[in-house]
């Protein structure tokens, strides 16, 4: 197989289109499964997947052709090359065209090798698991481990590289017919206590002894760091500037955006930083394909934090270099992570012992947008709501399906409390770098009872 810089390399030489860009990413995986407290298979994986942008420019603009491959045959390079160029000359102009980004230093590490994991990642994960399936409760799970080696080539000169670490572990224990879910992101395992997750298990499996039967209706409630996850990434990925620009989102106001808005009296921040320790991701744009969000023309553009909300009001848009300089705004970009900050110390059994009467969840799953223009989601409660009095938590109550607006959410929070790294539970195949506060909402909206399980 050809390394990936060769590769990079060799594309640039044979291409014969006015610009060209190559993306190449080696990946190596790792997986665990557990079911029924056994283990039930794992095994390691590497590939490979590259990405050849042509770029055609004539009077009418800039026309791009993208075509990608898996194969590793040095005999295809050429082919595929010839067929990006293809898709170029066919295409239509580009709108978000724009100058290439000019060369920079090559990034360090770009000669080095890919990087890669194996089985034996989740050593300790699997030891404290053995503890675990000693147990009377039943124990499934997945764990899951990537490395993902990304080179990135134009032909201005680019040379970026990034190893992207990505791991996670999920446990869901079942007692009878009650069933609880915990879970936790890492980048190499270390970090993660499998003894303590199983213990959180443990204490929510014991209160689902006691049952009570809810209606429909609002609620204060407690979201953990991991539904609050799922509901502030949602609103981040909406956050497109030409959307509100145009009138098309909830991000838009009669004249313009809500950038300066004030959403809550709370000091809180949502940013994306990918220099966040323990969060990071790659400080630059590597797009196969360009979005309302992100340009390919910016291939290679250094990226930094972005305060998506500021202080308790909205603080950015997402705009490529191409929307920012059609809107007046400055450019930004959607990060990998997401951190909101600014609540107090205060973790989830504090603001527990401080609840007279509510709700607390712990995961939201199967989450879907009802209104663009209000980001009205929808979506349903998943394994433990558990019903809070006097400052405990006294049983388990039935699933329920939510109808809410993280933009509402954020202007009727009333707590925040200390911010945790957390993994979100709905968008966790695509998203895991994450740290969250608790939040309590007075109001929460519990739409309708669910029968789900």
């Amino acid at each position: 197989m050809i390394a990936a810089q060769d590769l990079v390399e060799q594309v640039l030489a044979l291409s014969e289109a006015d610009e060209a860009m190559v993306i190449v990413t080696d990946a190596s995986e790792a997986a665990l499964r557990w079911a029924g407290n056994s283990m039930t298979t794992n095994g390691v994986s590497d590939s490979r997947t590259w990405t050849v942008i042509s770029i055609v420019r004539d009077d009418a603009g800039a026309r791009v052709g993208t075509v990608s491959s898996s194969s590793v045959d040095p005999s295809q390079v050429a082919e595929v090359v010839r067929a990006s160029e293809a898709a170029a000359r066919a295409a239509r102009p580009a709108e978000d065209a724009m100058d290439l980004v000019p060369a920079g230093a090559p990034d360090p590490g770009w000669h080095d090798g890919p990087a890669a994991t194996g089985i034996d990642v989740f050593a300790g994960v699997a030891a404290d698991l053995a503890d675990g399936f000693d147990g009377a409760d039943r124990l499934y799970g997945f764990a899951h481990h990537q490395l993902h080696s990304t080179w990135l080539g134009t032909s201005t000169g680019v040379r970026r590289r990034f190893t992207q670490p990505t791991g996670s572990v999920e446990i869901n224990g079942k007692r009878g017919d009650a069933s609880a879910w915990v879970g936790a992101g890492s980048t190499d395992f270390r970090d993660v206590s499998v003894q303590t997750l199983l213990a959180q298990l443990e204490t929510r499996l014991g209160w689902a002894d006691t049952t009570v039967e809810l209606p429909a209706g609002r609620y204060e409630t407690l979201l953990p760091p991991s539904a609050v996850a799922d509901l502030m990434i949602y609103l981040m990925w909406t956050m497109e500037g030409r959307g509100a620009e145009e009138g098309h989102t909830a991000l838009s106001r009669a004249g313009g955006t809500r950038v300066g808005e004030r959403l809550t009296d709370l000091p809180l921040t949502l940013f994306s930083d990918p220099r966040s320790p323990g969060l990071e991701y790659a400080p630059f744009v590597s797009a196969a394909t360009s979005s309302e969000t992100v340009s390919l023309f910016d291939n290679g553009m250094d990226v930094g934090r972005v305060d998506w909300v500021r202080g308790g009001a909205v603080g950015a848009l997402a705009y490529p270099r191409h929307a920012a300089r059609e809107f007046g705004a400055p450019v930004a970009v959607p990060g990998e992570n997401l951190l909101l900050t600014g609540g107090s110390g205060a973790d989830l059994d504090d603001m527990v012992a401080r609840t007279e009467r509510g709700l607390l969840l712990t995961t939201l799953w199967y989450i879907r947008e009802v209104d663009p223009t209000s980001l009205l989601l929808t979506g349903l409660t998943r394994d433990g709501v558990y019903l809070v009095e006097d400052g405990r938590v006294t049983g388990a109550v039935n699933n329920f399906r939510f109808n809410e607006s993280p933009l509402d959410l954020l202007r009727r929070v009333s707590e925040a409390g200390a911010t945790a790294p957390a993994l979100p539970r709905e968008w966790k195949d695509w998203f895991t770098r994450t740290a969250m506060p608790p939040l309590r909402i007075p109001d929460f909206h519990m739409s309708s009872v669910s029968q789900a399980q």
